[in-house]
């Protein structure tokens, strides 16, 4: 009997991942006096002129995944409400780091905005980066997605129950990805493997740059299963319950 660990299942990867468009530059975080009224008010002045050119809507993963999909969307209704293209870039590396750090460094003038994900909330705290989301203006929240299993059309896995019973007869021979260390989707993974009584170690987890990369890998046979948001070969949906996709 397994459902005891069905349940577990379900709390143990409901990880969600945020989307948020900023306004880089722009300092408007909340401190420990709230936020900086100079300068969100600063960064909400209305220039006629504006915009002056194309706009750069910076993704910190790679095209093709979730983040690059809400992103082209996003960028092209926006360019047909400023009347100027927004440009997609792609600025991947360390986890997030680089294209976070780049969205901050940008020039506070609104020809450069960004797309954040939750890990602008994480990675200072491992280490990676002394930014945070006090380091820039949230405009709006864009998306979320919850964790999912993902595996390959031909795994030998029909359900997320039958994954996690052969993780614990084999541990160690399970591998995993679908983001940076210490990403979302990772601690997604983690979450899993701690409700189920499973040893962290118990699968093993290759860092990627994004969803996208992960799937070509699990596509490849590279890995054996990702557990970022669902939408690929066969899926077992984790908040409300497992199931396979068609």
């Amino acid at each position: 009997m397994r459902t005891p660990r069905t349940r577990r299942l379900m709390s143990g990867i409901a990880g969600a991942a945020a989307l948020t468009m900023v306004a880089v530059g722009c300092s408007g975080g909340a401190g420990e006096g709230g936020a900086d009224n100079a300068a969100v008010q600063e960064c909400n002045d209305i220039n006629a002129e504006y915009p002056s050119g194309p706009v750069e809507l910076i993704v910190p993963w790679t095209a093709g995944g979730g983040t690059d999909g809400v992103a082209r969307l996003i960028g092209d209704q926006l360019s047909g409400q400023l009347g100027t293209n927004v440009n997609v870039v792609n600025r991947t590396g360390g986890s997030g780091v680089v294209g976070h750090q780049a969205m901050v460094d940008a020039d506070p003038d609104g020809q450069t905005i960004g797309l954040v994900t939750v890990e602008i909330g994480m990675m200072h705290h491992q280490g990676l980066t002394d930014i945070s989301g006090e380091d820039l203006t949230a405009i709006s929240q864009m998306n979320e997605d919850g964790a999912g299993i993902t595996v390959a059309a031909d795994a030998e896995w029909e359900s997320a129950e039958e994954l996690l019973a052969y993780i614990e007869a084999n541990p160690g021979e399970v591998t995993s990805s679908g983001t940076g260390q210490g990403g979302i989707w990772h601690l997604a993974l983690l979450g899993m493997l701690i409700d189920n009584d499973l040893p962290l170690d118990a699968v093993n987890f290759v860092p990627s740059d994004g969803a996208a990369p992960a799937l070509q890998e699990l596509v490849a046979g590279g890995i054996d299963m990702t557990t970022n948001a669902l939408g690929s070969p066969r899926s077992c949906s984790i908040p409300t319950g497992p199931r396979l996709s068609a």
